[in-house]
């Protein structure tokens, strides 16, 4: 099976990628017999080993190669198992336009008379910068200790820092000057702007043309109503999906090549782990137990875990804290819309903190004082600059990396840019965790919170 149409159009040219096509049916198949019998929480955790396991056994016949993106085979198996995992992603992400404007033009809207929009915006982004500043501490004293660099063999890297613009551009393009475009390119933050303006006017004109605005009113709610039918039935897929996406994140990856940076990987989920613990801590004071929240979150955190996108969970982030947490809806989707896109805890706080003080030891930089609350800051300011761009983890890096001067030593962490979606896993779901520890405390500060309605899944 050599031929073009074999190679480049089926993308079957190995009897390999035809059982390993067939054992992930098999496993969906099983999935689909036992899902009666488990709760959601529980089949999900399932469907995550069971991707892992196949994802090894993929390893295992390939021999455990250096680059698996050097065997035909396993390409095709990635693009085949991508129909599955990375579909439902498409499938979620088609959701977070609409779910977005339509949600925060609805809470603007229904707003009480004695609601202040200034104190739900200006808490929220203190909440996420506040958090993001903590990560970075964290970061920072995690690396130290383990000495990420010290002694690093320093080689030459074909990864080049990306191109930077400046943070006032960063921040004028996220304005939406086209409305459209700002849907089309998912600019999250634009469309968020878009939608208050619109459901500002929306009430302002309520008060004296309501018979007017009456049918707006109603399309909104209605199609609120629509748009969460829609989401619901999709995330039912999720179990199925995350055994795609997990197998096939080990298929692409391989094991072989995480043995080189095994310490920025443990560096990186030591320090997840300690900020999870102060996410939770937060919670814990806002008056929800911990343990509960867990429960009632796995949903949206094993699948930030799997996919790797903070805005693909969007939808799942946003129903998990009103139908789960008891999270007041209105104030769900609009801290969920603004977490998703700045103040990442993960990716745009450890990770750049982690990065920086690996290439300082590298490059033989001296961290006094003043270098470490330089970073903090530049880390902080750099998590709200790059929002709403793609490659967020890489950009927060090549921001941080060039506001502390190191611009031309990025090229030496080649080999942790090579594992990022292993690194990935970790980062993203600590950002969606942010997020709603972010929506928890401000719902609590705002009163639109039930903690009655708190339930396991």
């Amino acid at each position: 099976m050599d031929s073009t149409f074999f190679s480049q159009f089926i993308m079957i040219t190995d009897i390999k990628t035809v059982i390993f096509i067939i054992a992930l049916i098999g496993l969906l198949f099983l999935t689909s017999k036992i899902k009666s019998k488990l709760n959601f929480t529980k089949l999900m955790i399932v469907s995550t080993l069971l991707g892992i396991g196949l994802g090894i056994i993929i390893q295992y016949v390939a021999k455990f190669p250096q680059d698996p993106s050097k065997i035909a085979w396993i390409t095709e198996v990635s693009k085949w198992y991508g129909l599955i995992g990375y579909g439902f992603m498409d499938l979620l992400k088609m959701l977070v336009v609409p779910l977005v404007f339509v949600s925060i033009i609805r809470v603007i809207m229904n707003m009480n008379e004695g609601e202040n929009l200034s104190k739900l915006t200006s808490r929220s982004i203190i909440m996420l910068l506040g958090t993001t500043a903590i990560a970075a501490i964290i970061g920072i004293i995690v690396g130290n200790l383990l000495n990420l660099g010290v002694g690093s063999q320093v080689v030459k890297a074909t990864e080049q820092i990306r191109e930077i613009s400046p943070i006032v551009d960063t921040l004028r393009g996220l304005l939406p000057s086209n409305p459209v475009k700002a849907m089309a390119e998912a600019n999250i933050v634009a469309i968020v702007i878009f939608a208050v303006f619109i459901g500002l006017a929306i009430k302002r004109l309520n008060k004296k043309y309501s018979s007017i605005i009456k049918p707006l009113t109603d399309l909104v709610e209605a199609f609120y109503k629509v748009i969460v039918s829609v989401a619901i039935t999709i995330i039912k897929f999720m179990p199925y999906a995350v055994i795609a996406l997990m197998a096939n994140t080990i298929a692409e990856n391989g094991i072989q090549s995480i043995f080189g940076v095994v310490d920025f990987i443990i560096a990186l989920y030591i320090s997840v782990a300690i900020m999870f613990i102060i996410h939770l801590a937060i919670i814990w004071i806002n008056g929800l137990n911990p343990k509960t929240y867990l429960k009632s979150a796995s949903k949206a955190l094993i699948l930030g875990f799997t996919s790797r996108s903070s805005v693909g969970t969007l939808p799942v982030t946003i129903e998990t804290l009103t139908d789960n947490v008891g999270v007041d809806s209105g104030t769900a989707s609009f801290v969920g819309s603004l977490g998703s896109n700045m103040g990442m805890n993960g990716c745009a706080g450890i990770y750049p903190a982690l990065m920086a003080v690996t290439i300082a030891n590298m490059a033989g930089i001296e961290m006094n004082f003043s270098f470490y609350a330089m970073l903090v800051i530049v880390v902080t300011i750099s998590s709200l600059g790059i929002a709403g761009i793609p490659g967020t983890a890489t950009m927060a890096v090549s921001v941080v990396i060039s506001g502390m001067g190191m611009g031309a030593y990025f090229p030496l962490v080649g080999g942790i840019i090579a594992i990022d979606p292993i690194l990935d896993m970790g980062r993203t779901m600590l950002n969606v965790n942010g997020t709603m520890t972010t929506a928890i405390t401000v719902a609590n500060s705002l009163d639109k919170i039930d903690k009655s309605n708190i339930k396991s899944v």
